[in-house]
């Protein structure tokens, strides 16, 4: 049976689960591009759905997957902009400090042990399908079944619903930047968080989206400064980048 788990990659992040909230710890690098993301995920949900900006929570009522939620990072401030989330992880140990997180927090969170594709086929056995945003972000680059993957979520999504993403790029500078860089020589990353190999180019993903009828409508890059200790925009794709994808043939 298809799966889009590498095993390798779960027992790797199950070790250092107990860290997701530490914005000095091993997942430090996610904390600070946490800001980038959220600004970005709320721009274009709020333009996509023509969602009240005035509104303290403007998602209210809109459906929302969080695929590789991994502690909650992302699950946590779309659920307090009034968002119905769900959030899934392959990890059980990730999922488990997600809960106590998010029950700690006061929210309310649906937080399941799940691949993309294993909650595609028990919503479909509950027939309850369709989510109205899916967040991608930072776990393109980690399963095993890209394809798998890209149609699940998919078949995941509501019609004229969005998919959110971000990833990384392979080329030669991502190779020396994220990995070499990041984990060997400035230490940002445990040694062996990403596989090269894996990393996914705009083009491919392009394919990969449009063969399960999702078009990407905005890519940008994200660039670090390391002046301000800050993440922003950028039309540099060539590392890291992040978009948009909306359903097509609906």
């Amino acid at each position: 049976m298809r799966s889009t788990v590498d095993p390798s990659e779960i027992e790797f992040f199950s070790k250092m689960a107990e860290e997701w909230w530490n914005p000095k710890g091993k997942f430090k690098p996610i904390h600070k591009l946490n800001p980038s993301r959220i600004e970005y995920i709320k721009e274009k949900i709020i333009d996509h759905y023509d969602l009240n900006t005035s509104s303290s929570k403007p998602f209210k009522n809109l459906f929302l997957l969080d695929v590789g939620c991994g502690g909650g990072l992302l699950s946590e401030p779309m659920a307090k902009f009034g968002a119905k989330v769900t959030g899934i992880d392959a990890a059980e140990k990730n999922i488990k400090i997600a809960s106590a997180h998010a029950m700690a927090s006061g929210l309310e969170i649906n937080y399941r042990h799940s691949t993309a594709e294993q909650l595609l086929k028990k919503l479909r056995t509950e027939n309850d399908i369709g989510f109205d945003v899916i967040l991608n972000m930072e776990v393109i680059e980690h399963v095993s079944d890209l394809n798998l993957f890209i149609e699940s979520c998919a078949k995941l999504l509501k019609k004229d619903g969005m998919m959110i993403f971000s990833t990384l790029n392979r080329t030669t500078i991502s190779y020396c930047l994220a990995i070499v860089g990041a984990e060997y020589i400035l230490g940002w990353l445990p040694k062996g968080t990403h596989d090269w190999k894996k990393f996914v180019t705009p083009s491919e993903l392009k394919i990969s989206f449009r063969s399960n009828d999702l078009k990407i409508e905005d890519l940008h890059g994200m660039k670090y400064n390391p002046i301000f200790d800050s993440w922003s925009l950028s039309e540099d794709t060539n590392v890291n980048y992040i978009g948009k994808a909306l359903k097509i043939n609906s």
